[in-house]
């Protein structure tokens, strides 16, 4: 006689052990990551106090692999309590940064080049950056084009590029 079998709320979501495995495994690398970074990098990051003083003592018991490895899970644990897609986004950018930074000069380049070309594009770019001032990048462009038409060295044309680094951020 076979058994009956009680009906499943199709509200509840199951997940197979499995894949809790796969989940937690992520988690534990997401800790070894933390780990391997240094300080400063890690204050950067949306880490709560428990989980930071947790990352203290895995810098400090490194050398000993059972202790490490058990704080690690703990780390892992932690992780999971706080919002793991926001860590993952802030590694991301650590990581990234020299890509990142490189992205935002060619851009800042480009906006450069395209003010001396064309200066009716200071006023658009006026509005979308409050940072700047109208009469220093008037003056700034001014000179670079000057520069530019003349091919003298490129003084203000490169203060124009630090001006712009200064006041202008891409997301």
């Amino acid at each position: 006689m076979a058994k009956k079998k009680k009906p499943i709320d199709e509200d509840i979501i199951i997940i197979s052990k499995s894949e809790q495995k796969r989940d937690h495994h992520e988690l534990q690398d997401l800790a070894e990551v933390l780990a391997n970074f240094n300080v400063n990098q890690r204050s950067t990051l949306p880490l709560d106090e428990e989980l930071l003083a947790a990352l203290r003592l895995a810098d400090k018991i490194r050398g000993k692999h059972d202790a490490y490895a058990r704080n690690l899970r703990f780390v892992a644990k932690q992780i999971a309590t706080l919002d793991v897609e926001a860590i993952k986004f802030g590694i991301e950018k650590i990581k990234n940064r020299h890509t990142i930074a490189a992205f935002q000069s060619s851009k800042i380049e480009e906006l450069r080049d395209n003010l001396i070309a064309d200066a009716s594009q200071i006023e658009p770019l006026l509005s979308e950056h409050e940072a700047l001032e109208r009469q220093k990048l008037r003056q700034l462009v001014r000179n670079a084009s000057k520069e530019v038409k003349a091919e003298k060295p490129a003084k203000s044309y490169k203060e124009l590029f630090k001006y712009l680094k200064d006041c202008v951020t891409f997301e």
